[in-house]
């Protein structure tokens, strides 16, 4: 009879270990389950976040392009330019390229394309003179038009506004409440 009362001691145990064993399963399971809720609010955090810093930027974008835009006309008549009008945020798609310019000022036979950016680096500078290259195969209606560079920004670095200059573009930086020319008033901007 001892015998008989291990196996029934051995039956009982195995039987508490499966129904401790079931419990554990299921106690994984609800884990699992609260983790995959907590991934997925995580996820919809970052696409809210992702969503407002977009509006941020998009916004900032429109307050920086509308500083400059603001005092364009008169800051480039000043150097003899004599422009029209402004149109900001040019988009377009040609040649299966997407091409964008934060403002273009123009008249008759000229126009000058301004890019605008908070801070200025050298890349920028260079990936901005390869869109000039492109801007009368891109924008048709300007085809016979004189087209000259302009970067306007808040903060340069990198000596980006020399190099700028250097390459022929009009250097606009925009402070508080305006916006002026610091190109050296010698200088005389290359056509494109």
């Amino acid at each position: 009879m001892p015998q008989d009362i291990e196996i029934q001691d051995l039956k009982r145990m195995m039987a508490e270990l499966i129904a401790s064993q079931k419990e554990t399963d299921m106690k994984f399971k609800e884990t699992g389950l609260k983790f995959q809720k907590t991934d997925a609010t995580f996820q919809e955090t970052d696409e809210r976040i992702k969503q407002a810093f977009d509006l941020f930027e998009s916004e900032w974008s429109k307050l920086k392009e509308s500083l400059v835009e603001g005092d364009l006309v008169n800051i480039l008549r000043a150097r003899g330019i004599d422009v029209a009008g402004t149109t900001m945020r040019r988009k377009g798609r040609r040649g299966g390229h997407n091409y964008e310019f934060d403002i273009i000022a123009h008249d008759t036979t000229q126009i000058v394309i301004v890019e605008v950016k908070t801070t200025l680096h050298a890349k920028h500078v260079a990936q901005f003179l390869e869109k000039l290259s492109f801007a009368k195969t891109w924008m048709k209606e300007y085809e016979n038009y004189q087209v000259i560079g302009a970067v306007a920004f808040l903060l340069a670095e990198e000596a980006a506004d020399v190099m700028a200059e250097n390459k022929g573009l009009f250097v606009i930086r925009a402070t508080g409440d305006s916006a002026a020319i610091i190109n050296q008033a010698d200088f005389v901007p290359k056509f494109f």
